[in-house]
């Protein structure tokens, strides 16, 4: 039995035969009391919207994304993750842990959204930087404690959900911000890639930033009439 939730980012782009009610019906029937769906207004060119969908029924999430495809959006991008707790917080006390397995988004307040995805890196000497997993285990729980801390001092100002994809993605973590405005997120992300752990050892994938709203919302904005 699975201790988290599957999680499923789609980022899609418009298409001539993209049809409103058909793309509102995939989100209102995919949502219900165990599983969620976010609808995001995307900035820039890389797609027009985007959908953070999570929740235990792993045939429910892809169920989504054929709808939505039938429903005449383009999937431009994707990625596939599960809520996790980190393996340097095996202490945590139950009620600091269902959060992390079970979160309830999107956070209040917080309509600027930003997703990503990273690795530790597993360069070899020769090349000049480091491998994470060569790494002693109390060293690398030092450096994650001391990447936590920085990110500690958003407390409240800043949501953070990172959710782990090792052998379901290319990358082995998904993070996904929630911030009240965008430059919260960028303050965040570049506070944090100061510590040794992000630094040395952080590699980034593709960010997708936009904006949260109720999908009606999100579907006037970006102009699916």
């Amino acid at each position: 039995m699975s201790t988290g939730w599957g999680v499923l980012h789609l980022f899609c782009k418009l298409t001539p035969s993209a049809d409103r009610a058909a793309v509102l019906a995939a989100v209102e029937s995919t949502a219900d009391d165990d599983h969620q769906v976010l609808a995001v207004a995307v900035f820039g060119h890389k797609a027009d919207v985007g959908f953070m969908a999570l929740g235990p029924d792993l045939w429910r999430l892809r169920g989504l994304q054929t709808s939505l495809q039938r429903a005449g959006l383009d999937i431009a991008d994707s990625y596939v993750s599960m809520t996790e707790v980190s393996e340097y917080a095996p202490d945590l006390p139950p009620e600091m842990k269902s959060p992390r397995l079970h979160p309830q988004l999107p956070p209040e307040g917080k309509r600027a959204f930003c997703f990503y995805p990273m690795s530790k890196r597993r360069d070899t000497v020769a090349e000049g930087s480091g491998n994470w997993f060569t790494l002693p285990y109390d060293t690398r729980r030092e450096l994650m404690y001391e990447h936590g801390t920085s990110g500690r001092k958003f407390r409240g100002r800043i949501v953070q959900v990172v959710t782990g994809s090792t052998g379901v993605d290319d990358f082995e973590w998904g993070v996904t911000l929630f911030g009240e405005h965008l430059d919260d997120l960028k303050d965040v992300v570049y506070t944090m890639r100061f510590d040794e752990a992000s630094a040395i050892y952080g590699e980034f994938g593709t960010f997708y930033t936009g904006l949260l709203a109720d999908p009606s919302t999100v579907a006037d904005r970006i102009g699916l009439q």
